[in-house]
């Protein structure tokens, strides 16, 4: 699947919820079903910088796409970057950098967050282009 076909997939899904309590348990039960992260990748180097909670992420390349794991100490927060995982792994770098956004606002997640877990939704896509940028540059 493409990353918008992805990011409408999950616009949908988000769709059947009437309420933003209801949004944020299916946010954390996203969390609970992320893949635990190797612990050796669990370090301060993939520590996301500008997030409230410890948010580790780490980035592989496999045939030419990026994998993506990670691992948060806050329940919502760890729910955040599995939709951000779900979004971005097994992509290809440019596909990541040239992707829209857009799909977080349609879902009214940035709206519905404090301020600093909004901030830290951005550092984590922004650590997610970093790391696609990285790997392209290696090409």
């Amino acid at each position: 699947m493409t990353i918008k076909e992805i990011q409408e997939e999950i616009v949908d899904e988000f769709s059947m919820f009437d309420d933003w309590m209801q949004r944020y348990e299916y946010i954390i039960e996203l969390g609970k079903s992320l893949p635990i992260i190797d612990e050796t990748y669990q370090v301060e180097e993939n520590l996301i910088k500008g997030c409230q909670s410890r948010v580790w992420l780490h980035a592989e390349e496999k045939d030419g796409k990026l994998f993506f794991t990670a691992n948060s100490d806050a329940i919502l927060t760890k729910g955040i970057v599995a939709i951000l995982i779900r979004v971005f792994t097994n992509q290809p770098a440019k596909e990541i950098l040239d992707a829209d956004m857009g799909f977080i606002d349609e879902i009214g997640l940035k709206e519905h967050l404090s301020p600093t877990r909004a901030n830290g939704l951005v550092s984590m896509i922004k650590q997610i282009k970093m790391y696609a940028l990285a790997f392209q540059a290696r090409r």
